[in-house]
């Protein structure tokens, strides 16, 4: 698959199944992580990778992070706060890593740290490796970010859930019209 290819059908995979991703694809994903664009060379992004028990643990830190942020919760919801992590065999933590820079803008360091974690996905794409990026509140939960060890420096940009696709999504027809407008107008 060409790189224009792979950019205009890659499709998310929200259910993933073993095998996680090898160490050598992973590996390449990181190379192409690193090929974000990055001003400054700051590289202000790292990568966790969860996989095995530590799922099962992130499972147990999304329910009582939520637990603690808005008090109890019913049994259904506990459930799937824990098995929320079990929806693939591997999930990389994509973390912006920003510091105060006389000419790179923190805002421009999370762009960056988006960008690599985009680069993660595409790459696993290209290597036939379902992914899923997802945020949602878990992503900004202050407990979770401490569970995971995150300094004040840092914050969650998504959770890439990688693994086999389970079932092919069609790509949709992108509407490209409404994305650009001719300035001045």
């Amino acid at each position: 698959m060409n790189a224009l290819e792979l950019l205009l059908t890659r499709t998310s995979s929200p259910v993933l199944q073993e095998p996680a991703p090898t160490a050598e694809q992973l590996e390449l994903m990181m190379k192409a992580a690193s090929r974000a664009p990055d001003h400054g060379s700051l590289t202000p992004y790292r990568f966790l990778k969860i996989e095995g028990e530590g799922l099962s643990r992130l499972g147990e830190l999304f329910l009582a992070s939520s637990q603690a942020e808005g008090g109890e919760l019913s049994e259904a919801q506990a459930t799937k706060l824990r098995n929320m992590p079990m929806r693939a065999p591997m999930i990389l933590v994509a973390i912006a890593v920003t510091r105060e820079h006389p000419k790179v803008p923190v805002s421009e360091q999370v762009i960056t740290a988006g960008c690599a974690a985009h680069a993660v996905v595409q790459a696993a794409a290209a290597q036939g490796v379902g992914a899923m990026w997802r945020s949602g509140d878990l992503a900004f939960n202050p407990g979770v970010a401490e569970g995971l060890g995150l300094a004040e420096n840092e914050q969650i940009i998504g959770f890439i859930y990688l693994g086999q696709t389970v079932k092919e999504k069609a790509v949709p027809e992108a509407d490209t019209a409404r994305l650009i407008t001719d300035w001045p107008a």
